[in-house]
């Protein structure tokens, strides 16, 4: 019997403000995820979303349903805290999901958003 456990799947993208590119960069950032840790939309619990102030032009949740995806699951978006020195044009995720008990979570940095995790390279 394969048990399944929680786990969080962190995700990082940067982007241009403009709603075609947020939306573009969030479904390649969310099927990353999915592809990467063999994850189906079924075992996610919730994801959240966190953008810098200077995304306004779609909010990612949005994004993401607009997208065909999601249809189903609890989604949330907040501002990122403003910090100096902080990576601009960012859209992070936080997917809480049930995965194979001693799965290892695969994160995904991408299109720049790399440098926050230089360890996962």
């Amino acid at each position: 019997m394969n048990e399944k456990r929680l786990y969080a799947l962190r995700g990082a993208t940067q982007c241009l403000n403009e709603a075609e590119e947020i939306r573009g960069q969030v479904v390649l950032l969310y099927d990353a995820l999915l592809a990467q840790n063999s994850l189906a939309e079924a075992d996610i619990v919730s994801l959240v979303f966190s953008v810098t102030a200077d995304l306004d032009a779609l909010n990612p949740a949005a994004a993401l349903r607009q997208s065909g995806r999601a249809g189903n699951l609890a989604l949330f978006a907040v501002q990122e805290a403003e910090t100096r020195g902080g990576l601009d044009r960012t859209v992070r995720a936080l997917i809480h999901c049930y995965l194979p008990e001693g799965s290892i979570p695969r994160h995904v940095y991408r299109n720049g958003a790399e440098v926050l995790r230089p360890d996962r390279r």
